[in-house]
């Protein structure tokens, strides 16, 4: 996959601010992966990543999850399974407004992540969140089928593919 997020910016300038937003600089980079992008499927969660395991179950060829975990700083919603079973089924990439573990495994991992930061604790599991729907946070709104472009110099997002 060859792209930059400046790049993609330069091209299109004109959209910044309407089809095209830039994240706030707020990620630490995971996983082997350096650069992903995709289709959006987002989950709007908080402390419990039953909603995580579920939709990375299912095949994620072409598609990024996305999580606003709320910005929750008190335990981690991705962990080295839920990387495995993403990188199985085809994922691109996990962006997650919350934190991971397990990372020193993560990052052997074929995948994409980005995350605030990393937390020991497991989640509590309720099954408790909605998904593919509109989410906001540094900045942006992620809406489900639009397209995430994620490098070392940040993320973006547009409401139309880029390349």
């Amino acid at each position: 996959m060859t792209f930059a997020t400046p790049d993609l910016c330069d091209a299109n300038e004109a959209a910044i601010g309407h089809t095209l937003q830039v994240v706030a600089p707020m990620f630490k980079a995971y996983g082997g992966r350096p650069r992903f992008s995709g289709r959006i499927h987002t989950l709007k969660i908080f402390e419990d990543n039953s909603l995580v395991r579920e939709a990375l179950g299912q095949p994620g060829q072409g598609k990024v999850l996305v999580v606003d975990g709320g910005g929750s700083l008190r335990c981690a919603l991705v962990g080295d399974q839920l990387a495995v079973l993403a990188q199985k089924n085809g994922w691109e990439g996990i962006v997650v407004y919350g934190c991971i573990r397990d990372s020193a495994e993560i990052n052997r991992i074929d995948l994409g992540v980005r995350a605030l930061d990393t937390h020991p604790q497991k989640s509590i599991k309720k099954g408790v969140g909605d998904q593919n729907i509109a989410v906001t946070f540094g900045g942006a709104t992620f809406k489900p089928e639009e397209w995430i472009y994620v490098d070392e110099d940040g993320v973006i997002v547009s409401a139309t593919a880029l390349i």
